[in-house]
């Protein structure tokens, strides 16, 4: 009669491994398919490699999670890369009409599960004895950890006034300049004409794509425009500056700044356009307010747009931000 209760109690065991490794394989095919979602979302090339090589090491724990299936018994779910295609297209277009940070919310959440599920998997193989599945287990909780934190650094970056280490779609710049006009107070801040430029700013692609694409006439006038923007706004800050309205003069400068329209003589760092990529990168990383360092990545990225340094720039906005949420 014992013998018969164990053999039941390890089939039973046996299951409930086979049905949790079973949803993570789900979850991981979905979580392929947003990491090649992301990777066009790339501010630089490190982080475009970063995200294609996430989307390569999900795959191989993607067959890892299979083969522990077989091991164990059972079938792995033919339908499941299927599944997760569909599941990461209907939340690419779904999270269009979202502002960037709820996407970004939307990305944790799948990686939380994909963690709690993990460490719960591996409680299971202890508690059957199976070490295989235990140390798979493992490997899963290391890699979703990483990830994270990883995704939480990058709301922490665009929660300082970014830019995160991925661009906004222009609709996504659209949905969050949206939901701040709808919730703008009757003066500005600062940070609120900050956040305000930064939307406008990653609408710049299609801008520019549609400028490409225009006859010569209508690309000097874009260019125009453009450069009346630019001296509009920098005499407005001025005028208002010279009136003692500085709060609104700070304002301006603010989104200047975030639009990479500085002089210059204006950045934070001295003598910037004099420097070689590996003196720009090094004195990058002494900054130590995140507002200078959008400044840079935002003019470099409007004129000379050197990616080692517009990498070294992420790299230190990404320290300060996660010191702001306690990572390590």
């Amino acid at each position: 009669m014992a013998t018969v209760k164990n053999n039941e109690a390890r089939t039973n065991e046996t299951a409930t491994l086979i049905a949790q490794l079973r949803t993570v394989l789900d979850l991981t095919h979905t979580e392929i398919q947003v990491a090649e979602t992301r990777v066009t979302q790339a501010r630089t090339d490190a982080v475009r490699r970063e995200l294609t090589e996430n989307a390569e090491n999900a795959r191989i724990r993607a067959e890892a999670i299979q083969q522990a299936i077989r091991d164990l018994g059972g079938f792995p779910d033919v339908l499941g890369p299927f599944l997760g295609r569909a599941a990461a297209a209907v939340k690419a277009l779904t999270e269009q009409a979202e502002p960037f940070d709820e996407a970004l919310l939307g990305d944790l959440a799948l990686e939380g599960q994909l963690l709690d599920r993990a460490r719960y998997i591996k409680a299971l193989a202890v508690g059957a004895k199976n070490t295989e599945v235990e140390e798979l287990a493992t490997r899963l909780i290391t890699a979703h950890s990483a990830t994270v934190e990883w995704l939480t650094t990058v709301l922490a970056e665009d929660a300082l006034g970014g830019p995160a280490a991925l661009r906004r779609t222009p609709m996504q710049a659209l949905a969050g300049l949206a939901v701040k006009v709808v919730n703008l107070p009757l003066t500005w801040s600062t940070r609120g004409a900050d956040r305000a430029a930064e939307a406008l700013r990653s609408v710049r692609p299609t801008i520019n794509d549609l400028a490409e694409r225009s006859t010569r006439t209508g690309d000097i006038a874009a260019r125009a425009l453009s450069g009346a923007r630019d001296s509009a706004l920098e005499a407005a800050e001025r005028i208002t500056r010279e009136q003692g309205a500085e709060d609104a003069a700070d304002a301006i400068h603010a989104a200047r700044g975030a639009t990479g329209t500085l002089e210059p003589g204006e950045l934070p760092i001295s003598d910037y356009d004099d420097l070689t990529v590996t003196e720009a990168g090094n004195a990058v990383k002494e900054l130590t307010d995140a507002a200078d360092i959008r400044v840079i990545i935002a003019y470099e990225e409007a004129h000379k747009n050197r990616q080692r340094v517009v990498s070294a720039a992420q790299a230190r906005l990404a320290a300060i931000a996660q010191e702001v949420v306690g990572i390590s």
